[in-house]
């Protein structure tokens, strides 16, 4: 695991090739049934299938590692899934028809699913509620771009698999920069409540008064039309969230630019994203394996290349390792 500035530079240099690999190249495509192209990073373009007919990237069940299911599970025949409601492309979003579910966190879970030989039904539900359905077992494992903290640590079990970088967006033109605390001192700031984006900006908001800075002004929306409304008209500077979705966002309408990068587990540490069950539940092991798995056999590398978010791969899953910290010092 990178720490300190090494941590800081591989995580900025991999935003920044996110964020270049997320270049408008082209629009929605009817003919298409419903495409984006965007800008790769190797040259030319990836086309994404934004249509309701996925096309998914599949894999065979893995017996050895299917067994490791509890039983429950397993006689159940499902994997039960939640993600977030929140439309958030090219993460967990909606497809042309508005209700079927696609992005490279479906795309993973229907993977993990066939490893394990199991059938998975994802539930879409507000970002709280995630966490209220896997307290309750109602839910199996949360796929929904969850980031690894030690205070969640306390209650549920990760199995990594991909990066988190965060990133600022602000208004095309604006010409903020954010690379630190002292950036963002007495500037108007939206993110999303019960994030570890909210954890950063507050931890960020303290640090500024203790220097004698500004504090931040933190603005909560219900959603992300409300928030980018805010920022074309100016009521906020800048809006803190996953920096896939910042830079896909800033690449399909052209209005927005990303203006700063951040680990998502603080200045020390590369922040990660994991599947997320119950602790002790008995099922992180079993998804552990199965992102291993689709890891080795090449069918993760597909998934990810084909939402164009390559760069943030891991090439390993881990289960439980280090999160952001409880204050990010």
């Amino acid at each position: 695991m990178a720490t300190a500035l090494t941590a800081r530079r591989t995580s900025a240099a991999a935003a920044l090739g996110l964020a270049a690999a997320l270049l408008l190249a082209g629009c929605a495509d009817p003919d298409d049934g419903g495409t984006t192209e965007v800008a790769a990073t190797s040259g030319g373009t990836i086309k994404i299938d934004t249509s309701p007919d996925q096309k998914r990237v599949t894999t065979a069940e893995v017996a050895s590692i299917a067994a490791q299911v509890p039983e429950r599970i397993r006689k159940r025949g499902t994997l039960e899934l939640v993600a977030s409601s929140g439309s958030a492309a090219p993460l967990t979003f909606y497809a042309t028809d508005n209700k079927t579910v696609i992005g490279v966190e479906p795309d993973l879970a229907h993977l993990v699913a066939d490893v394990l030989g199991l059938k998975p039904h994802i539930s879409t539900v507000s970002w709280e509620n995630i966490f209220v359905g896997l307290d309750s077992a109602k839910y199996d494992a949360g796929l929904s771009n969850i980031t690894v903290t030690e205070e969640r640590k306390e209650k549920y079990d990760f199995a990594t698999y991909r990066e988190d970088n965060l990133g600022f967006e602000a208004k095309k033109g604006s010409g903020l920069k954010v690379t630190g605390p002292k950036d963002v001192a007495g500037r108007t700031v939206a993110v999303s409540s019960g994030t570890n984006q909210e954890k950063l900006l507050i931890e960020w908001s303290k640090e500024n008064e203790k220097a004698g800075r500004e504090p931040v002004d933190i603005k909560y929306y219900q959603n992300d039309s409300d928030t980018y409304l805010a920022l074309q008209s100016g009521r906020i500077d800048l809006y803190l969230g996953p920096n896939p979705t910042a830079a896909y966002h800033a690449a399909t309408t052209g209005r927005t630019e990303v203006v700063g990068t951040y680990s998502g587990a603080g200045a020390t540490l590369q922040g990660l994203i994991a599947a997320t069950t119950k602790k002790d539940s008995g099922l992180v092991e079993p998804l552990a394996d199965a992102i291993n798995h689709i890891i080795d056999n090449g069918t993760y590398a597909k998934v990810l290349e084909r939402w164009g978010l390559s760069d943030e791969a891991v090439p390993t899953s881990q289960i439980n390792p280090p999160g952001l910290p409880r204050t990010n010092k």
